[in-house]
């Protein structure tokens, strides 16, 4: 291993520990390529995580090796690190690094850290949710085919409800759409609005899409996760680099790439090549915050129909309205 690195970033100095770890043992990409990645694509990446309350994926020994999430931010932090206070499901609080600018990225990149969890709010407003995200997932016997037809019809749905909506690659199996908000809405809103767009996606599409929450009810079908925008829930942050060995990158892409890209091609080392000649997709989505108000529209109608809210993850407190928070074949038993 080489001596440390010192890199003079955002106006602070950033040490970088055994520079020559690998950490992507794939094709060899070492922790200061990761450095350098984050480097090349800090714009984009600071456009999406910014200001937000970040969990920390960290590996010390590099992908495949051992790992764990955390969350609060470790004893002996330099001064000038930015944390914000942040809440669990039951309550429990934690000081959380903040994406204040790069020195904050490369500084958990120095402890191994090898994924960045982003919550769905800035730190300064944590009772505004300012992202709706939509992830498709696929259920055993989907291919990326039926990931990609998912993605143009979700689409085509909000594009009928005046939502515009972004792509990009979840760096493993998956797709995420994500809609920039206007900042009127919480978390339980948002959520809300995600149920009923799964809901609404499923009766439209009732052979390719699914909202069934339980794994045994959603059978070959792309499950539109309505959970992932439960509040206090992290995603994938877009540009991160995934804690795979072949450094795989959760990236934004054109709606017209959607039929040809290959995600796994997607990595540390071809991601900055691609954004210098195209660009970032989802250049100024920021400035064009969306309304859910349709999708909430939606909700309220299901609600008065007679439906109950959808199961929330195990970890959460029973929710008002919820539905019975058990499989439906042990309820059979039962």
């Amino acid at each position: 291993m080489s001596g440390a690195v010192v890199l003079e970033v955002d106006g602070v100095e950033v040490k970088i520990s055994s520079p020559d770890k690998v950490y992507f043992p794939e094709r060899g990409e070492t922790k200061l390529d990761l450095v350098e990645y984050y480097r090349a694509v800090s714009g984009p990446l600071l456009a999406r995580l910014g200001g937000r309350p970040l969990l920390l994926e960290r590996y010390p020994d590099g992908a495949g090796g051992k790992n764990w999430y955390q969350k609060r931010v470790p004893k002996g932090a330099p001064p000038w690190l930015a944390t914000t206070v942040v809440s669990t499901p039951n309550g429990t609080t934690s000081d959380a690094l903040v994406a204040k600018d790069l020195a904050h990225i490369l500084w958990a990149v120095n402890l191994g850290c090898l994924g960045f969890h982003v919550w769905p709010y800035l730190a300064d407003t944590p009772e505004v949710t300012d992202e709706l995200r939509v992830d498709l997932d696929p259920s055993p016997g989907i291919g990326f085919g039926e990931l990609r037809e998912a993605a143009v019809l979700t689409r085509k749905f909000l594009a009928e409800h005046g939502i515009e909506a972004h792509l990009k690659t979840s760096g493993s199996r998956g797709l995420h759409l994500y809609v920039m908000l206007e900042p009127r809405w919480d978390g339980f809103q948002v959520r809300a609005a995600a149920v009923a767009l799964a809901r609404a996606l499923e009766r439209r599409h009732p052979e390719k899409i699914t909202a069934q929450w339980w794994k045994e009810e959603r059978g070959t079908r792309v499950f539109v996760d309505f959970n992932q925008n439960a509040p206090h829930k992290t995603v994938f942050g877009t540009w991160c680099v995934r804690p795979r060995v072949g450094g795989q990158v959760s990236t934004p892409i054109g709606w017209d790439e959607l039929d040809t890209v290959e995600p796994d091609t997607l990595t540390l080392s071809t991601v900055p090549a691609r954004l210098a000649e195209r660009g970032d997709p989802w250049a100024g989505a920021g400035e064009r915050p969306q309304s859910i108000e349709p999708l909430l529209a939606m909700s309220e109608r299901d609600m008065a129909a007679g439906l109950m809210d959808a199961p929330w993850p195990p970890v959460y407190p029973k929710m008002p309205n919820e539905p019975p928070r058990v499989a439906p074949s042990r309820a059979k038993k039962t």
